[in-house]
């Protein structure tokens, strides 16, 4: 196995570094932190890096997610190894010499407290190369708005997790696409569906982050 396939196997199994002691099988190994500085050192370059690397190993944990064969606990520990390899990579961002995806605004609806499912997608989204503009909770169609203009970006994400947050949500989605031209809205959480996104003119429901990756892969940005 060369390096870039035991850097995503380290983010696919949550392994940070040589000192993080999750998963039992994996421990006093390098991980997603020591194999990133070696890739660059032997001169990977940093689009490769995430590319086969990073956005293989969040792929597999987001696949087996979706399929019910991971959870949230392994989700969450892939994402930390994943930010662990990002934190050499950033450099390379910064100074355009690698390039994300395209850029994404995320935040949970005004009104509702609960960010949890709302950090999940954003970790697994900055795993797939996205640059992930997180707003947080409680956050307003202004709000919203705002941060897609200074971003130039046309792409946003609503999550809820209250039925009765839920129902902010078509007034947002009116504001931001009559705003800024062009512009896609994702929503997600527990309370919705596929209906309630057609019903608030929204442009798709996604039941788990793997999902929404996936689609969002297939967009001209």
């Amino acid at each position: 196995m060369d390096l870039i396939q035991r850097l995503a196997l380290c983010v696919e199994r949550g392994k940070v570094d040589r000192n993080f002691p999750y998963p039992p099988d994996m421990k006093d190994s390098d991980g997603a932190s020591e194999l990133t500085t070696l890739l660059l050192e032997t001169g990977e370059s940093a689009n490769s890096i995430l590319k086969r690397g990073l956005m293989v190993g969040m792929d597999t944990v987001g696949a087996k997610f979706a399929n019910g064969q991971a959870f949230i606990p392994e989700l969450l520990v892939a994402a930390k190894a994943m930010n662990a390899a990002m934190v050499h990579l950033k450099p390379y961002f910064e100074s355009g010499e690698a390039k994300h995806r395209g850029s994404i605004v995320i935040g949970t609806i005004q009104g509702d407290l609960h960010d949890i499912g709302k950090n999940i997608v954003g970790m697994v989204l900055k795993g797939a190369g996205w640059n992930v503009i997180d707003l947080g909770s409680n956050v307003s169609a202004d709000k919203f708005i705002t941060a897609l203009r200074d971003n130039n970006c046309k792409l946003a994400a609503l999550s809820a997790l209250l039925t009765t947050t839920m129902l902010n949500m078509e007034s947002v989605v009116g504001e931001i696409k009559g705003a800024i031209t062009g512009s896609m809205v994702f929503i997600g959480g527990a309370p919705l569906s596929n209906e309630f996104s057609d019903k608030i003119d929204a442009d798709g429901y996604f039941p788990d982050p793997h999902t929404f990756s996936k689609y969002l892969s297939t967009l001209n940005t």
